[in-house]
């Protein structure tokens, strides 16, 4: 201490002091930070041990998943950021999409999406239907065997509760989607329209079960090894289902993750007796369309998810499975297979997307329908001037009838004749007697103006 007029001040340390003093103090911080980071990984470890041991307890006495929480994580990990680029993709695809056709002609392909989307959802289901037998069912031309007509009935049933889903959209908010009133819609829009023999289910017993359309089911069911949340509890999962995944029903890439993460939980859920995967698909596909990727229409996932049946079937077990280990999430279910189903269910969205742009554009799709409308004028099957006629109604949407003289340069009565053809053969069509031309895609040229639309050897 030395002494001053007015009091005492203490000495100043030396130069190294200070040093060593700040040294202690870094040091010192750096132990408390570790002291912080062991505190939280016990703390994980503590949860670890508390969801292992439901785990275990669950697993030993049998017992039906029955809380909410036995369904987290609810949205995969992504440190990577490589599910947000796959959305970033899909998202582009789906829009270079949207101006490849004229409007009308963009809304003919749509209907046609909407008819091809319901071929491979019941494809997976295990029906399949002839494509010539789906163009006659739209045609209300049904068969005369009893199997096959069935089938044509549930191609329909598909396609017209799309139809109504989309028409329904643009009037509910993007939450609703999610909603346990909103898949109930989609299960009974369907299932209703049905033949009576699929709305039966028979067990292995030989027991036979009705499916009421748009009811949850009220008994337990297992998929695979996979045993579906207690029927006593659905109203509790459903619930949870719509109150987290409603909010993420977005235009944001983050959307598109949340989309295939809850297509698995639905399915994981599996709310009715029967029909979850194709209403999980439908769920799906209104997801996308609010969700501004479903580019107008003219892609589905559902080509993709059947050309990968087993493939997508196993990436549904697995993100069944429960937590692996202590690295593998903090939920109840495995975070890692969770995370894996959602690469797959994005990888196969852009490829579908992608494989549509490519099919649609301009310049092939003009080289199709004018290469087979040539082909079909030179082996006599259709007049000439058919070439033509195609290729102003691709382009152009719809044409006068008037104008059909004109284009080909023929007479007036000439113009009449092959018009009459073309309508006789679908290659045309008209909303009325005198009304305007436009495309159509019989089932005949269907497979030349979109190859590999639907899968070889289907007929």
């Amino acid at each position: 201490m030395s002494k001053r007029t007015g009091g005492y001040t203490p000495l100043e340390p030396p130069k190294g002091d200070r040093q060593n003093d700040r040294q202690i103090t870094e040091v010192a911080g750096r132990y408390f930070n570790q002291y912080v980071i062991a505190i939280k990984i016990v703390m994980c470890l503590i949860e670890s041990e508390k969801i292992s041991a439901q785990m275990i307890r669950k697993s030993a006495h049998g017992a039906l998943y029955d809380h909410p929480s036995d369904m987290e994580p609810l949205v995969p990990g992504d440190g990577e950021g490589k599910l947000a680029n796959l959305a970033l993709v899909l998202i582009r695809g789906a829009e270079r999409l949207r101006g490849l056709l004229h409007p009308l002609t963009r809304r003919l392909v749509a209907d046609l999406v909407r008819s091809m989307n319901s071929y491979y959802s019941n494809l997976i289901e295990g029906h399949r239907t002839r494509p010539k037998d789906i163009d006659a069912a739209i045609r209300k031309d049904f068969s005369a065997n009893p199997a096959a007509r069935s089938l044509q009935i549930q191609h329909l049933a598909h396609m017209e509760v799309q139809e109504e889903m989309e028409s329904r959209l643009a009037g509910m908010a993007a939450a609703e989607v999610c909603s346990v009133d909103f898949l109930r819609w989609i299960h009974e829009g369907f299932y209703r329209r049905l033949p009576r023999e699929f709305r039966r289910i028979e067990e292995d017993n030989g027991k036979t079960y009705e499916v009421n359309p748009g009811e949850l089911r009220q008994g337990e069911v297992s998929v695979g090894r996979h045993m579906a949340p207690s029927s006593k509890k659905l109203g509790e999962f459903l619930s949870r289902f719509a109150e987290f995944y409603g909010p993420l029903v977005t235009t944001r890439p983050a959307s598109l993750v949340a989309a295939g993460a809850a297509h698995h939980r639905l399915t994981w859920i599996h709310p009715f007796l029967d029909g979850n995967g194709r209403v999980a698909r439908l769920f799906t596909q209104a997801w996308f369309v609010k969700a501004g990727v479903d580019g107008e229409g003219l892609w589905t996932i559902s080509r993709g998810l059947a050309r990968r049946r087993s493939d997508y079937q196993g990436a549904l077990a697995n993100a069944d499975l429960k937590r692996v280990n202590d690295f593998d999430g903090r939920g109840y279910l495995s975070q890692r297979f969770l995370e894996e189903f959602c690469e797959f269910f994005l990888s196969t969205a852009v490829d579908q997307a992608e494989f549509m742009e490519e099919l649609l554009s301009l310049d092939g799709m003009l080289n199709r329908i004018v290469g087979y409308a040539e082909r079909q004028e030179s082996a006599k099957e259709l007049p000439r001037g058919t070439s033509l006629v195609l290729r102003e109604t691709f382009l152009r949407g719809e044409i006068a009838r008037g104008e059909v003289a004109r284009i080909i340069g023929a007479s007036p009565r000439t113009a009449q004749k092959l018009t009459a053809k073309l309508l006789l053969e679908r290659l045309i069509v008209s909303p009325s007697p005198k009304g305007v031309l436009r495309l159509g895609v019989p089932a005949d040229a269907a497979g030349d103006y979109f190859p590999n639309l639907y899968p070889a050897g289907a007929d």
